[in-house]
């Protein structure tokens, strides 16, 4: 479990219950990298079917770019809680999350395709804002402008910091702090 947030505790809010059913947290470990690097290539598939590049260059190319988003996160976010988000002993995604002493990043989010648009993502974002919000927190990400979970981003009331055509800077203040 990881520590301040208990999935078993959505019960409280009907609309985390059942998305959040069976669904647990654990810390990522080396054995599983490729699990994540499989789940990353999710993220990409729609992208890497507009090259026309043969599958062996696709997997390649995946490779590299996981390795090097892997390292990044690792150094850059070096104390963050690494999660594997698991229902009944099947990984199903992953939760990447730092917290400093005035604000927290949602460093990466990512959940296979069949979970996706099931509610998991608003359930768990619904837990991390009450967590920040508790602790008066701001929460910042980055996500790709082209990327659907903008708008579920938008419902939570993050606002665009920043925009470089390809990924915006994303804030949600605090309620209780200022921004």
């Amino acid at each position: 479990m990881w520590p301040g947030i208990d999935l078993d505790s959505s019960n409280s809010d009907p609309g985390n219950e059942s998305a959040l059913q069976g669904i647990a947290l654990r810390r990522c470990t080396p054995e599983d990298l490729p699990f994540l690097e499989t789940l990353y290539a999710s993220t990409r598939e729609a992208e890497l079917a507009r090259t026309g590049w043969p599958e062996a260059r696709c997997r390649q190319f995946v490779e590299q770019q996981f390795a090097l988003q892997h390292s990044y996160y690792q150094t850059h976010f070096a104390e963050a809680q690494f999660l594997l988000l698991h229902r009944n002993g099947q990984a199903i995604g992953r939760l990447y999350w730092w917290e400093g002493a005035h604000r927290a990043v949602l460093v990466d989010v990512i959940l296979l395709p069949q979970e996706r648009g099931r509610g998991v993502g608003s359930a768990l974002l619904r837990l991390l804002v009450g967590r920040a919000e508790s602790r008066g927190l701001d929460i910042e990400l980055h996500v790709e402008t082209n990327n659907p979970a903008l708008r579920l981003y938008r419902r939570f009331g993050f606002e665009t910091l920043g925009d470089n055509g390809i990924h915006a800077k994303l804030r949600r203040c605090c309620p209780q702090a200022t921004c």
